[in-house]
Formats: C-alpha cells, structure tokens, sequence
C-alpha cells in the first residue's frame, strides 16, 4: 500500500535587513537552509560579501544603509526586478546608544539611532510594501525590543525607536489590504554585539544570534493574516 507524500514546503522569497552580523546573518542562514530565497543589506561590506559567497546564487546580498531612502529605492528596483515582491520582510537592522543618561547623548549619535531604527523601516516599506500590496500577499514583522513595551535608564534613545516601531506598525496593519500581516515583533534578549555594547560581559549568560534563529525562523515563517497588528514575541 502506498502511501502520500507530505506537499514539499512553499518556497518563500525573504528579505532581511541588517544581515551583516547578528541576528539578521543568523536568520539569513536559517531560512536559505530550509531552502527558501533570502535577500538581504548590509552596511559592512567584507560580511555582507563573505555571507554571498557561502549562500550563492539565487540568494541575494547588498551593500545598502537603510537610513539613505534613495539607495533603498534604487535595491528595491533591482531586487523587485530580480526576484519579485518578497512574502516575508523583515526589518532586522537597527542601532543602539552607548549607555548614557539622555542629555550625554551627542547629537549626531541620537540623530543616527533615529535614522536607522526608524526611518530605515520606513524607507524599507516604502520602497517594497507597494509591490506585496499588488501582489496582495506578504508579511512585514518589524523587529522592536522589550524596550518598546518597557524601559530602562541609558538607552532613552534606543527606547524610543522602538516605541515607535510598535506604534508604526500597529497602524500600518489597519492599511493593509486582507490577506496581509504586519507585525511588531520582540526577539527576546539575545547575547548579540549590540546587547554587549549595553550589558556588556552579562550578555553571555543569553542564547546566541544561532540558537535563537533555530526557534525563530520557524516561528517567523508561521505568521500570516491572522497575526496582522499583533505584538508578538519569540519565547
């Protein structure tokens, strides 16, 4: 007696902001290793090449800042014209502050938290959104933080993007059309270069960017329509 084979998973296309270290080269490798297509930016060009050339084709990697809209409009062209309109997108890139009460902070070192944790996305959903709208599928999980439900003395800056990135995409979820998500999501507290700028030698006693990514793309890959404004988090 024969019997049925399981469907093969639906390939997804996946683009991943921020994927030159941390969790967004960790989610690259965890989604290219279940076999769906990752495209991501990067703002250091040696990571961005090396994670190129261990993926390969058809896996896209760019050398992109966020925070500068005309370089994400002219990627979005290029990648929307090579590998269509992405079903998952991930708005993973972002900076934090040193540790310092909020009047310590210099100017151009908050004005540059602010332009990638915030306007980043923005520009990011700009410049792809559009074509998932017409395509009338696809899901947009910004990353926030347990500081955008909470806050902490000497990271005001960082707390504040990430508020806002819980507020921005809780209204961009009343925009979109059926059938698409998007979603503020908290990654949990992941022992990441960015946690050790703020915890410093502590960051070590929380689970790295590669064993968080073994729960998290999965659990990034079952979010849909029904998880559209929802502020979820990776337990």
């Amino acid at each position: 007696m024969m019997t049925a084979r399981k469907p093969a998973p639906l390939q997804r296309h996946v683009l991943i902001t921020g994927v030159s270290r941390g969790l967004g080269r960790a989610m690259a490798q965890g989604f290219a290793g279940l076999g769906h297509t990752v495209i991501g930016c990067g703002r250091s060009r040696k990571p961005v090449a090396e994670l190129q050339a261990r993926l390969g084709a058809p896996h896209r990697f760019d050398i992109v800042d966020v925070a500068d809209d005309a370089a994400v409009k002219a990627w979005a062209v290029e990648v929307l014209k090579s590998h269509g309109a992405p079903d998952l997108l991930i708005n993973n890139a972002a900076l934090v502050n040193r540790n310092a009460p909020l009047w310590k902070v210099p100017a151009r070192e908050f004005d540059a938290v602010i332009d990638v944790n915030i306007k980043g996305v923005a520009n990011v959903i700009r410049h792809f959104v559009p074509a998932m709208v017409k395509a009338g599928r696809g899901v947009i999980v910004n990353f926030s933080s347990g500081w955008g439900r909470a806050v902490d003395a000497e990271v005001a800056p960082y707390c504040a993007t990430k508020w806002a990135i819980e507020g921005l995409t809780r209204a961009l979820a009343l925009e979109l059309p059926a059938g698409m998500a998007a979603v503020p999501l908290n990654p949990g507290i992941i022992d990441t270069d960015m946690l050790r700028n703020t915890f410093g030698e502590d960051a070590g006693g929380y689970l790295g960017p590669e064993d968080w990514a073994q729960k998290a793309v999965p659990f990034l890959l079952a979010l849909g329509p029904r998880h559209n404004g929802k502020p979820l988090t990776v337990e």
